[in-house]
């Protein structure tokens, strides 16, 4: 049975899925931290399902990027179930997650999250090769730098999906006219349960993280300190 805890945003959730599908989930908007709200969350997805911990034979959780405190709980949370259970753990980049249940239409994908102070958290994905994978990096820019590089890349079509829909969809309709093509809604719902398929896909074929050096995919400095420095991840 795998935990999937997602914890990116404002919008938490954690889901129970087997072999085949999620059979219990929990989504909600946290109007204050994820702190008090995460655990509680666990224990009511276990028991709606009649599971216990000791049911659980893996975790995965949302790395980012996202808010750096709630990021911080949920993977903090996932490292410690997983050290204590013995059992495997698998980190997955937020885009990553928002960008999975588009990636069988065959347009090109642009999965966007919202971090304030003017900037949008972005990837691009797309078909190379029959193959479909990340084609630009995950990077924080502002929307007008985004919708540069999107024009350049000669796409016809492009989808843009993820959080930052809600809140950045019309300025890019405005900006790209056909090209944007965009979802009807965003559901966290469907970040969560595509969290829980990547991240069983992945502890099947091997691919776990080091429970001591999973770290956050923040891209940038908290707002608190030094001024904030922009960079890609590596993963």
């Amino acid at each position: 049975m795998l935990l999937a805890i997602d914890t990116s945003t404002r919008y938490g959730g954690v889901c129970l899925r087997d072999e085949q599908r999620v059979v219990a989930s929990l989504s909600w908007y946290s109007s204050r931290n994820h702190t008090s709200e995460l655990m509680p969350a666990v224990q009511q997805v276990l028991m709606q399902a009649g599971k216990d911990t000791k049911d659980l034979s893996v975790v995965t959780v949302a790395l980012g990027p996202g808010g750096f405190s709630a990021l911080r709980v949920g993977i903090s949370v996932a490292k410690g179930m997983a050290f204590s259970l013995g059992i495997p753990l698998v980190g997955v980049g937020t885009l990553e997650i928002e960008v999975f249940p588009y990636a069988t239409m065959g347009w090109p994908a642009c999965p966007i999250l919202d971090i304030g102070r003017g900037g949008v958290a972005s990837a691009l994905y797309s078909l190379v090769e029959e193959k479909w994978q990340r084609v630009m990096d995950d990077q924080i820019q502002s929307l007008e730098a985004l919708v540069e590089a999107i024009s350049n890349r000669g796409y016809e079509r492009v989808l843009f999906c993820g959080e930052g829909v809600e809140t950045k969809g019309s300025l890019l309709r405005e900006a790209l006219g056909d090209m944007a093509v965009m979802p009807s809604q965003h559901s966290p719902v469907s970040r969560l349960w595509s969290l829980a398929a990547v991240g069983w896909d992945r502890c099947t074929d091997g691919l776990t993280d080091n429970v001591a050096t999973l770290q956050p995919h923040y891209l940038r400095l908290p707002t608190i300190g030094s001024p904030p420095k922009e960079r890609l991840i590596n993963r």
